[in-house]
């Protein structure tokens, strides 16, 4: 028995350190962060096994942006193939959400809204079809009536940037380049969603070029940018719409801030966006995983600026590179910014204040009807 004594004491001094491991304090609740969260993922249909539907359920994340065009893989088809796919798909994340999640596409009319696929417009698309009244209003009429036929409750569009001059040929998603036409379009084709009580995103603040490509690492406008690309956001801010959304651009313009892009500039967000335009809707990040933040800032560095902007939705598209782990990835470096100071816990029950706000007003009742 005195023999034994030594090993049990190194025994029971070992499980000891293992039952010892200290837990990291979550500052808020990792499953209420998760609604800052949408994601983008791999596959035309999902069961329990799935990365996204754990990410729904284990991670409560808010939402998620369907494509047909992966960019890591070059390849059609990432989450689109039919329409009885694509309504299947969207049903099913809606079930298995425990909040109801914002399903988005953008369906801008550019070439690569993901809906052409199924609906062969791309011939529609070179006529410059959206700086005509009566095809925009066609146009957004039959898209807005096929969301809720495939149970889709968010377009990342309009798109409010102004035509700059370009070398490339003339990108159809972009109305025009006189502030008063984009005013006037981009009202007739948030009027075509509204009716269909869907989750409308007016893009990109404060603005891209015209030749700014996805996949570009970099899009200065500072040389092209004037105030008139601030008209078409006043004009909508001034109205009797509500306005539940806007998405953030990542171009840079020293005009407004010389250090940061737009997404990350806390002078663009919370400055121009919130003081100055008195916006106080939800605010949502383009893809935080194009190249024009990966290629200059880590994934910490790009949270913690955007949220310290003023960003409310963090949307990571998961397209040009893809990572299963993202979201946990995501939600373990906000809980660590927020331990460090580095964010302030104020800031961020501001945006899930918000969030809760659209989701209670607009999203739940988009996916009550549509989960059939």
């Amino acid at each position: 028995m005195i023999r034994l004594l030594p090993i049990l004491i190194i025994l029971s001094t070992f499980y000891g350190c293992q039952q010892k491991v200290p837990q990291q304090e979550e500052v808020i609740d990792s499953k209420r962060l998760g609604q800052m969260l949408v994601l983008g993922f791999r596959g035309t249909e999902i069961d329990d096994n799935h990365p996204i539907v754990k990410d729904l359920k284990e991670l409560n994340i808010g939402g998620v942006v369907l494509y047909d065009y992966d960019y890591e893989l070059e390849s059609f088809g990432r989450n689109i193939e039919s329409q009885d796919q694509l309504l299947k798909l969207s049903s099913d994340l809606i079930a298995n959400a425990p909040i109801s999640p914002i399903i988005a596409v953008h369906q801008d009319g550019g070439f690569q809204s993901p809906l052409h696929s199924l609906y062969n417009d791309s011939e529609e698309l070179k006529k410059g079809f959206l700086q005509d009244s009566a095809s925009s209003v066609s146009y957004s009429r039959k898209y807005a009536q096929e969301f809720t036929v495939l149970s889709l409750n968010t377009n990342f569009n309009p798109r409010l940037d102004l035509q700059t001059p370009s070398n490339q040929a003339p990108n159809p998603e972009i109305i025009s380049s006189d502030p008063d036409v984009v005013t006037q379009q981009a009202g007739h084709i948030l009027d075509e969603y509204d009716k269909e009580l869907l989750f409308s995103v007016p893009k990109y603040f404060p603005g891209y070029s015209s030749d700014y490509h996805p996949s570009d690492s970099i899009n200065d406008v500072t040389g092209i940018w004037t105030d008139d690309f601030l008209q078409p956001y006043r004009a909508l801010l001034s109205s009797d719409r509500d306005v539940w959304g806007i998405m953030t651009a990542h171009s840079f313009n020293a005009n407004i801030d010389s250090v940061w892009p737009g997404t990350l500039s806390e002078k663009t967000i919370t400055g121009l966006l919130r003081d100055s335009l008195g916006y106080d809707g939800v605010i949502l990040s383009d893809d935080l995983q194009k190249p024009i933040i990966t290629s200059k800032y880590s994934l910490e560095n790009a949270l913690q600026q955007a949220i310290n902007a003023g960003v409310d939705i963090l949307v990571l598209g998961n397209n040009h590179a893809y990572d299963e782990q993202i979201a946990k990835r995501a939600i373990g470096i906000i809980q660590q910014l927020l331990r460090e100071g580095k964010i302030e816990k104020e800031n961020v029950e501001a945006s899930l204040s918000r969030i809760d706000s659209l989701k209670i007003n607009v999203i739940e009742g988009l996916c009550s009807c549509m989960n059939f």
